[in-house]
């Protein structure tokens, strides 16, 4: 068999459909942070991730499931590096450094944006943080409880709810360059206002 009738041996790296796989995520991720679902089209997802409309076509059937797929992706809730907090103070620097992000914040903006003409971006989001992670939240708040730290009546699924809230509030109403310690602290005075006990 000559040189060029032997199978040429595959190069390294990823499978072709794996690159156009995570292209197309992070690229519609991208145009949802940017400009929103509404204005987010196939087409735009295409050519900025560098494929055709029939490459997105055959793995999602529309925009929606597209944009539903970039979420639960970009949300890594099944990342073996997520082990949850030591504690309330550990929780809220965690909380400031993401929240300090402005593209983190943008895409908080967009999802809640989102509401009314793309609900099921919204459900999404709150399925894929409803679960290690909201368990972790919960759990943080549990042990502050066990340890006498919070009150031992207090009800910590209304205060979960009332931190979710209050990051919402938060990426709506404070400026996008604000410090990862301020943000950190604001939380903490939340918490306060529940009966917190510091170490």
């Amino acid at each position: 068999m000559s040189d060029d009738q032997r199978p040429r041996a595959r190069t390294a790296g990823r499978p072709r459909s794996q690159e156009a796989d995570l292209a197309i995520l992070s690229a519609a991720l991208d145009l949802l942070i940017e400009q929103g679902a509404q204005q987010t089209s196939i087409e735009q997802v295409a050519r900025r991730a560098g494929v055709t409309r029939a490459t997105v076509y055959r793995r999602f059937a529309d925009k929606t499931a597209l944009l539903v797929r970039t979420l639960e992706w970009a949300d890594h809730d099944h990342d073996p590096a997520l082990t949850g907090w030591r504690d309330l103070e550990h929780l809220f620097a965690d909380w400031g450094r993401y929240l300090a992000v402005p593209r983190n914040r943008r895409l908080l903006r967009r999802l809640y944006g989102s509401r009314d003409d793309h609900p099921e971006l919204l459900e999404t989001w709150r399925k894929v943080n409803g679960g290690r992670r909201a368990a972790a939240v919960r759990d943080v708040l549990v042990r502050a409880r066990e340890s006498g730290r919070l009150p031992a009546a207090l009800d910590v699924d209304v205060v979960q709810e009332v931190l979710t809230a209050a990051v919402m509030l938060h990426v709506g109403t404070h400026p996008d360059d604000e410090e990862p310690k301020r943000i950190a602290a604001y939380f903490m005075a939340i918490i306060d206002q529940f009966g917190h006990r510091a170490h």
